[in-house]
């Protein structure tokens, strides 16, 4: 924990921070207890997000930390990938969370999430030794560089869950990116001064939507949030309209 007197009052742009944070961070280093000893260990995981924000992790019963994960679900994720110079003056995040193991349609689900951020991972997503955790997360404890840190709750951290949106979301991306490559182009390009690439949208949820190429991930955030998944069409139209503006 960070102490009481360094700690800044809790803003919308610390928590907009937070949350890009998690969305766009493609690894992260997972803290884990050992079983056991209970000693600490660190390891490095794939990342993506499910539609509230929370972290899914895809990894092998054979790695030290999914055992960890079995005997006690109570873990940390590290986020935050240091830029040019001191690597501390760039904002990093520590998340704490709790593990679950998902299977059936949760599995499902996440798997969908996942691949669309490592598309890669479909080489071995459906070994029988390999499966999805969802980190919910509990707090955090954000750095956004000097003298900016900040104790978060998990309320501050989730994105309300909006059913009718998460069922239309594969559709809507696959439409997004078959027909609609060159608005994407100009909501990172133009929007988001991204460099010029072959972007692309690998989710959507009710604050935003992630945006890849290659190996970049770039966030777009709604302003306001959608109120419901009508609401979805028309924003991404006037998105291209501001943008082509």
């Amino acid at each position: 924990m960070t102490r009481p007197e360094t700690l800044q009052p809790v803003t919308d742009e610390a928590i907009r921070l937070a949350k890009t944070l998690l969305r766009t961070e493609r690894h992260g280093a997972l803290g884990t207890l050992e079983p056991g000893s209970g000693a600490p260990q660190v390891s490095r995981v794939s990342l993506a997000t499910d539609p509230t924000g929370a972290p899914l992790i895809l990894i092998s019963r054979l790695s030290a930390h999914f055992a960890a994960l079995e005997a006690d679900p109570r873990c940390s994720l590290l986020l935050g990938t240091p830029g040019k110079g001191d690597p501390l003056a760039h904002p990093r995040m520590t998340l704490a969370a709790c593990a679950e193991m998902l299977d059936g349609d949760a599995r499902q689900a996440a798997r969908t999430r996942f691949l669309a951020r490592h598309p890669k991972a479909a080489l071995y997503a459906d070994f029988t030794d390999f499966a999805f955790w969802r980190l919910t997360p509990q707090g955090a404890s954000l750095n956004g560089g000097f003298a900016r840190a900040f104790e978060l709750t998990a309320d501050h951290l989730a994105t309300p869950a909006m059913p009718d949106l998460t069922a239309l979301e594969p559709d809507a991306v696959v439409h997004m990116n078959e027909d609609h490559r060159d608005a994407i182009k100009l909501y990172a390009e133009t929007l988001l001064g991204e460099p010029e690439g072959d972007w692309r949208i690998a989710t959507l949820d009710p604050e935003g939507m992630d945006l890849i190429h290659g190996d970049r991930v770039a966030r777009l955030s709604f302003d306001p949030p959608l109120r419901s998944a009508d609401e979805l069409r028309p924003r991404l139209v006037a998105l291209g309209k501001r943008a082509r503006a």
